[in-house]
């Protein structure tokens, strides 16, 4: 069918229509533009013209002076979610481009630290999210949960306070323990304990490698964090070896496109390796990491794979089916969702 529609000329199937999971979204970089505005006016918050102007930011976080300024938008962004209705906003709105975008399970990611001191804490802020998220998803329909992300520019002990928490609250939306910021500081090994802790409370790990440093530190995430899924894992597209160890194991990679080149990961689009890590059989699910920074949401990031790579409609639903298998969603929702990607193959 799909050979026939090429050479008739016929409409490419809808991107947004394609049924997917969404497993790369952070919490604060999911909000609208709009929204941050709002937001930034009801508290009195100044907002550089880099988050004030609409259109995304010029970033470039591959020297300490770029991720130091991609990090400064983002906090102040998050000084303005300063109560629970902030939240709710947010997190319904996240859900709702989702939906727009053919996500039907969300698992967002978040590290509650960064925002209890004005949510009364640390367990009384990561219950708030908690809370958002299923009343959103009650509302829209999206499949959501939660992963916990330890910051490792922090001290692992706090990682490991946040693990033990994330464990606590498995059973009210959590399915994941992460680790973010610069992998170049650091050391993976330094969170192994906190990763035990997650594993052991049956948490998937989730660490961020291979983004801003090489193909070494998705290996550390596997060797010494024992990673279920890697966020990003591009760079292990520079060594064979580790491709077919991902591939091998069936390690899903956290793949961003936009994010890797507003970041000076990679200069142009064309340059980001997802034929790369398909045709080594790498599993993949693409994900628009911060919208609000970096101006794109997730069905962008499989119209990129179609138009700037040249994946069939065949492969831009193989790759859902990687993003759902890639999923803690149950086995149920997975055969659901897995059987709405053949149906719209099939449209």
């Amino acid at each position: 069918m799909e050979s026939t529609r090429a050479r008739s000329g016929a409409a490419m199937r809808d991107l947004r229509l394609l049924p997917k999971a969404h497993l790369h979204l952070h919490f604060t970089g999911s909000m609208r533009s709009a929204t941050l505005l709002d937001l930034a006016d009801k508290y009195g918050v100044h907002l550089p013209e880099a988050l004030s102007s609409g259109k995304p930011p010029r970033l470039r976080a591959t020297d300490e002076r770029g991720w130091f300024r991609f990090q400064r938008l983002y906090d102040i962004a998050r000084s303005c979610l300063r109560a629970p209705e902030d939240i709710q906003r947010l997190v319904h709105e996240a859900a709702e481009e989702d939906v727009r975008d053919g996500s039907r399970w969300l698992e967002i990611q978040v590290d509650p630290t960064s925002y209890a001191p004005r949510l009364g804490g640390l367990i009384p802020a990561l219950e708030i999210i908690l809370d958002a998220v299923q009343r959103a998803s009650r509302d829209t329909g999206l499949g959501m949960r939660v992963l916990v992300a330890a910051n490792r520019m922090k001290h692992p002990l706090d990682a490991r306070t946040l693990a033990r928490l994330a464990v606590r609250y498995a059973d009210r939306g959590v399915v994941g323990f992460g680790l973010s910021n610069d992998e170049r500081r650091g050391f993976a090994r330094d969170f192994d304990r906190a990763f035990a802790i997650a594993r052991e409370g049956g948490l998937l790990a989730a660490p961020h490698g291979g983004e801003l440093a090489g193909p070494a530190s998705v290996r550390d995430c596997l060797d010494d964090l024992h990673a279920g899924r890697v966020g990003h894992g591009v760079r292990a597209a520079e060594d064979p070896v580790l491709l077919r160890r991902l591939a091998s194991r069936g390690v899903t990679c956290e793949v961003c496109p936009t994010s890797n080149v507003a970041l000076g990961v990679y200069e142009k689009p064309e340059d980001v390796p997802l034929r790369t890590l398909f045709d080594a059989g790498v599993p993949m699910a693409l994900g628009a990491d911060d919208p609000l920074l970096f101006g794109a949401r997730l069905a962008a990031q499989y119209e990129i794979a179609r138009t700037v790579h040249g994946f069939t409609d065949t492969e831009l639903a193989e790759l859902a089916r990687q993003s759902v298998r890639g999923s803690r969603a149950p086995q149920d929702e997975q055969q659901r969702l897995l059987a709405e990607i053949d149906a719209w193959l099939a449209s």
